[in-house]
């Protein structure tokens, strides 16, 4: 047996997340109704709950429909996950694209609006919208797991193995509902993307149809996308790289995503943490207009082969002045970085 129960929206327990108007974002299904209930309702004015990479995304989807958005959350800024320099930028594009943002903003109700249809009652005060969505994370679906006595993992998901066998012998588990192996923490975890999913999801039936095959992990590499900005990260930021054993040190530098040599400026931001006891890479961060999700998949490759600052600093990329500079921003920092150590 094959569990793929996979993960649900977590909807806070406050009183009208029940009305109509107020969504969540999940499956192809709430995506339907979300544009269905927009066109239905010539929708003015939308207020997303949560300044993560759902909450990003539909922020710039709702701007592109012409539609007022308003992003709330409790932590003080958006995409916390990324350094405060470059949440600055991301700041400054919701700015730009007209997205008003309020951190440290918690939601205390939601009722029938005056001027709209809905209002949100804050920690900071009122809103009023035509809509609401709620994108503050997910659950692992774990009912049937605990049903029949799987062992669950400290993060909340189901416990595997490498061969994604689950503690009882026949039962496996893939995708969202179960945990994962991080290549650099060492630790399992759970990370609920679709590539790692699809990954898991081959292994089990190989496994299943007679083969031998086991899923490596991952490093944790992630992005998204927000009006004109590449938002990318892989492996671990310092507080992860503390709680993990390491001694962290990290750099940012800013760059240009090509040759200087060529008109107009391609801003990109780069951030590399190491070990300072190894000098080996531990983790990365990008944002720029362009180039930022390529030099966090070329780091990647980097944490998955555990290479050491002083390698990275030299490693052979390719160089032409239309997509790269002689020395690449990855260059620049990791050299930056091992001064540091």
């Amino acid at each position: 047996m094959i569990l793929g129960t996979g993960s649900s929206a977590f909807i806070p327990k406050i009183s009208g997340v029940e009305l109509e108007g107020v969504f969540s974002l999940k499956t192809l299904d709430d995506a339907i109704h979300i544009k269905k209930f927009i066109h239905n309702n010539n929708c003015r004015k939308a207020i997303i709950v949560g300044a993560g990479f759902i909450g990003m995304e539909m922020s710039e989807a709702f701007r592109m429909r012409g539609i007022d958005t308003a992003v709330i959350d409790l932590l003080p800024r958006p995409a916390i996950r990324w350094d405060p320099e470059f949440s600055k930028v991301i700041l400054e594009e919701l700015t730009r694209q007209n997205v008003i943002f309020s951190g440290d903003t918690g939601m205390v109700s939601i009722e029938q609006g005056k001027d709209f249809r809905l209002r949100l009652n804050t920690t900071k005060g009122e809103m009023e919208a035509d809509m609401i969505l709620i994108a503050i994370g997910i659950r692992p679906n774990t009912k049937i797991a605990n049903d029949i006595g799987l062992q669950i993992g400290s993060s909340g998901a189901i416990q595997v193995n490498f061969s994604q066998g689950t503690s009882k012998e026949g039962v496996y588990a893939v995708g969202d509902c179960c945990e994962v192996y991080h290549r650099v923490s060492h630790r399992w975890v759970h990370i609920p993307l679709g590539d790692v999913a699809n990954k898991q999801g081959r292994v089990a039936g190989r496994n299943i149809g007679g083969g031998t095959m086991i899923f490596p992990g991952v490093v944790g590499a992630q992005s998204f996308k927000l009006f004109s900005l590449e938002v990318a990260a892989t492996g671990l930021d310092e507080a992860e790289a503390i709680a993990c054993g390491y001694f962290p040190v990290s750099t940012i530098i800013w760059g240009n995503a090509f040759s200087r040599m060529l008109p107009g400026e391609k801003r990109l931001g780069v951030k590399l943490v190491a070990d300072r006891a190894s000098g080996k890479l531990l983790g990365a961060q990008a944002v720029g207009t362009i180039g930022a999700v390529s030099r966090i998949n070329t780091l990647s490759l980097v944490l998955w082969s555990g290479m050491v600052l002083d390698e990275i600093a030299y490693v052979d990329l390719a160089y032409s002045p239309p997509v790269g500079a002689s020395w690449d921003p990855i260059h620049i920092a990791a050299q930056e970085l091992m001064r540091k150590l």
